[in-house]
């Protein structure tokens, strides 16, 4: 198996808010928008994020959909400049999403800040290491 994720799929409370925040918040083109399940383009339709509604997704793999607090997980969306990371940061918050962590320095010798989604997903936005190994806005 070579390592590459096709799609990441995101239980939210609201796919209506959840679109709005992604598609006219953030400006992320919908691939697919079937009302209860939504998809978005990445890195130029190579792989999706996909959006449906907590319950559905729980139902669909077979679990409770009781999970509350922490989920284990962070997205990352890495940029090349400290200018960049701030940018993405405040455009995020002007689409509805709370920051989390401002913007700092990291001991690796980049920048980053993170932010969460309106269901709570926390997104990092991180860059100015001088060395990006992913596609860097």
């Amino acid at each position: 198996m070579k390592p590459h994720v096709s799609a990441i799929t995101l239980g939210v409370k609201d796919v209506a808010k959840a679109k709005q925040f992604y598609h006219d918040g953030l400006g992320w083109p919908a691939l697919q928008d079937y009302g209860e399940w939504v998809a978005f383009g990445l890195d130029g339709g190579s792989s999706m994020l996909g959006i449906i509604s907590w319950k559905a997704l729980a139902a669909e793999a077979g679990v409770g959909a009781d999970g509350t607090g922490f989920r284990g997980v962070t997205l990352a969306y890495t940029v090349r400049d400290e200018k960049t990371v701030d940018r993405v940061m405040a455009e995020a918050e002007k689409a509805g999403a709370k920051i989390v962590k401002p913007a700092q320095k990291a001991q690796w010798g980049g920048y980053f800040g993170y932010f969460a989604d309106p269901d709570g997903y926390l997104w990092k936005v991180a860059g100015g290491s001088g060395d990006q190994p992913f596609n860097a806005e």
